[in-house]
């Protein structure tokens, strides 16, 4: 289900931060209440292989993100206590200590389910036990949502858990999002903070195009 142009879902989850404190999170409201964007990005499982060096990734570039006026969050569906056992081990031992953003614990997969990215394959009803059986891991994919200082949803992406994020890219959508909220242009092909953009009209197509395609 997309939600591109959406409201987030108005939704309190469980959270952990690297003090070892859980709390009650609601990222919409993190937008709204504190007038920011909101970078929410899912990762399969603690303690596993590419989801460290992705949360390394965003934790190096969090000046970037501050500088953008956009919090940074994470997610997966482990508990509030794996979060933090994961929290105090080293790099060395594939951990990923000196992560200071919050992570959610959506444990009872009630947002990761109304968001549509757990890896479920299949689910096959048990006529014997009168149960539902899931095929599939049950756990998210690499799913990533921008938001705007409403809780408007302004992007969001999907890939397989084999594949890492680009945080760099995550950079520049914010950046041509916040051109556009300021100066009413749209962002071509490939735009960067500082490069032109273009009036949103046919006539601003047609000189762009001119200008920078021949």
């Amino acid at each position: 289900m997309a939600i591109v142009g959406k409201k987030f879902p108005d939704l309190n989850v469980d959270a952990m931060n690297e003090m070892g404190d859980t709390f009650k999170l609601n990222v919409l409201e993190e937008a709204i209440n504190n007038k920011k964007k909101v970078l929410l990005f899912w990762y399969p499982k603690d303690f596993t292989f590419v989801c460290p060096t992705e949360l390394h990734a965003f934790q190096a570039a969090l000046g970037e993100f501050d500088k953008r006026n956009t919090i940074v969050i994470g997610a997966s569906c482990d508990t509030p206590e794996v979060h933090f056992a994961w929290l105090n081990a080293s790099k060395d031992n594939g951990g990923i200590e000196g992560v200071t953003y919050p992570l959610l614990a959506d444990t009872n997969r009630n947002l990761s389910s109304i968001l549509g990215i757990l890896d479920i394959t299949n689910e096959v009803y048990d006529e014997e036990t009168g149960t539902v059986q899931v095929e599939g891991d049950n756990v998210t994919y690499r799913a990533t949502y921008l938001m705007d200082e409403e809780g408007t949803v302004f992007h969001e992406g999907i890939n397989h858990m084999p594949v890492g994020r680009n945080v760099n890219e995550f950079l520049r959508l914010i950046d041509a999002y916040t051109h556009v909220q300021k100066n009413g242009e749209v962002c071509p092909a490939n735009w960067e903070e500082g490069k032109t953009a273009m009036k949103p009209n046919a006539k601003g197509t047609a000189e762009y195009l001119a200008a920078h395609l021949n």
